[in-house]
């Protein structure tokens, strides 16, 4: 039971997060300035109360560059909401990571060794692209709105770079994930700092000293949570990866409900039907992605 409920904190985390900064508000850079400010928080209350060490060498640079991959990610994410919605991008990005993690896991883990796996793989990753589809289709046909999609997609696709970074730099070290957590939040911020200056150079607008930026410290703090319960739940001792990386992915679901829900990212009855049978399709690939 104990189990279960951590493996679910991602559910909350980081199907909340979108919403809380979105609704928030501030540009992207105010978003990720405060995400990455409330992530650091977090890290190092967690780093002093669990008597952490802090990783030397690569380990730490591997860390860090784990961060700087998510936070470069988020700001395209944060892009992307401008231009369709939280409750449009979150099943896309979702379903960028995913085909990335299992292709990653192919090509470089050793994953899908048979030939079954390779075509029920293969088929889960066709579920997930017309999940993404159906989360995204639109009754009434908008040009301005399908530009903004067609934007939307580009942008998550080149984002998902930095988040395929932040998974997949830490399995390269030999430090545990709640030692690469700190590391990871320290990559956050730098990244987060040299966005706001070339913004203020460009806009002669400074993040770092608006009000909004730190309000962002509270979606910051969904987000810590949903990674460190990650962290743990995927851990053998507890859900184990397999399991946890499935828990995590029902975050897609919260995330793009509370979206229309609170955000007021309307959808008609038929849209909100057909979204919720992507999403459907988006979970039991994911399902089937790690069970091959």
């Amino acid at each position: 039971m104990t189990a279960l409920l951590i493996g679910l904190g991602p559910l909350l985390g980081w199907g909340l997060y979108p919403t809380i900064a979105s609704k928030i508000g501030g540009k992207p850079v105010n978003q990720i300035v405060g995400s990455t400010l409330g992530t650091l928080i977090f890290a190092i209350i967690l780093f002093f109360a669990n008597d952490l060490t802090l990783p030397t060498g690569m380990d730490l640079t591997l860390g860090i560059v784990s961060g700087i991959g998510w936070a470069s990610a988020q700001i395209l994410t944060f892009k992307s909401f401008e231009l369709v919605g939280s409750s449009r991008a979150m099943p896309i990005t979702t379903a960028f990571q995913l085909i990335v993690a299992s292709l990653w896991g192919v090509v470089h883990l050793g994953n899908w060794p048979t030939i079954t796996d390779k075509l029920i793989g293969a088929l889960a990753l066709v579920l997930i692209i017309i999940g993404a589809r159906f989360t995204v289709w639109s009754e009434k046909k908008d040009s301005a709105n399908s530009n903004n999609i067609k934007k939307a997609v580009i942008i998550l696709a080149v984002g998902e770079i930095g988040y395929w970074l932040y998974s997949a730099a830490p399995q390269e070290t030999s430090i545990t994930g709640m030692n690469a957590f700190l590391p990871q939040a320290i990559g956050m911020v730098l990244v987060a700092i040299l966005y706001s200056i070339m913004v203020a150079i460009k806009e002669k607008e400074n993040a770092l000293t608006q009000v909004v930026s730190y309000k962002q410290i509270i979606s910051g703090f969904f987000f810590a949570f949903a990674a460190l319960t990650y962290l743990i739940s995927a851990q053998p001792n507890m859900n184990g990866l397999a399991t946890g990386f499935i828990l995590s992915q029902t975050s897609v679901v919260l995330a793009t409900l509370t979206g229309i829900w609170f955000l007021g990212q309307k959808k008609t009855s038929k849209e909100m039907k057909i979204t919720i049978v992507g999403l459907i399709l988006i979970l039991l690939a994911a399902t089937l992605t790690v069970i091959v």
